[in-house]
C-alpha cells in the first residue's frame, strides 16, 4: 500500500507549502500537485497522480475541496477509484475510505448529493409546471410574439430558411422552430 499525495490551489499566486507538509507528515510517497481553479475540469497532476495509483494504494488529499469539483465530481472521482480497489483519505475531514466508517461517511455524503439533485431536479418541474400552466413554454420571458410569428412564416414563404427568418424577426432558431410546431398543432 502506497500512500499517494495531491494537492490544489486555485490561482498562480496561491501556495500548496501547508498541503504539501501536511501530505508529507501523514507519509505521502509522492506528490501531485495542481494550480488550477476548482471548478476547471483540466487538472493534468490528476490525472497523473490517478494513472500512477495501482490496487490497494491510497489517494491522500489534505481538503475534500481539493479533489473534487462538486459534490458529484467528488463522488465521481472516489467511486472510480474504489472500482479499482484504491482507498482515499481526506487529512482534514477524516474521511478514510480504506475503512468501513470511512465509508459509510463518504457515501452518506454521497447520498445528500443525491438528494440535493433531486430536489433541484423537482423544483425545477414544478416551476416549469405552474410556468405552463400560466401559459409560458420553458418558464422563460416570451420572445415570440404573434406578430413576430407571422413575419417569420411571410420570411419562410418567400425563400428564407429558418435561421435567416429568426435573424430577421430577432429570436433564435430554436425559438422559431418551437413556435412554428406549437402553432401547427394548433391549426
Amino acid at each position: 500500500m502506497v500512500n499517494i499525495g495531491y494537492a490544489r490551489v486555485s490561482t498562480l499566486d496561491q501556495d500548496t507549502s501547508l498541503q504539501i507538509n501536511a501530505l508529507q507528515q501523514f507519509g505521502c510517497e509522492k506528490i501531485y500537485e495542481d494550480k488550477a481553479s476548482g471548478a476547471k475540469t483540466d487538472r493534468p497532476e490528476l490525472l497523473k497522480a490517478i494513472s500512477y495509483l495501482r490496487e490497494g494504494d491510497v489517494l491522500v488529499v489534505w481538503k475534500l475541496d481539493r479533489l473534487g469539483r462538486s459534490m458529484k465530481h467528488l463522488i465521481q472521482i472516489i467511486n472510480d477509484l474504489e472500482d479499482h480497489k484504491i482507498g482515499f483519505k481526506s487529512l482534514t475531514e477524516n474521511i478514510d475510505t480504506t475503512t468501513p466508517g470511512g465509508k459509510l461517511v463518504f457515501h452518506l455524503f454521497g447520498a445528500l448529493a443525491q438528494f440535493e439533485r433531486d430536489l433541484i431536479k423537482e423544483r425545477t418541474n414544478a416551476g416549469l409546471k405552474a410556468a405552463r400552466d400560466q401559459g409560458r413554454i420553458g418558464g422563460g420571458p416570451i420572445s415570440m410574439t404573434d406578430e413576430k410569428l407571422k413575419k417569420a412564416k411571410e420570411h419562410l414563404k418567400n425563400g428564407l430558411n429558418v435561421r435567416e427568418a429568426a435573424a430577421r424577426i430577432k429570436v433564435s432558431k430554436t425559438t422559431l422552430y418551437k413556435a412554428l410546431n406549437i402553432k401547427k398543432s394548433y391549426e
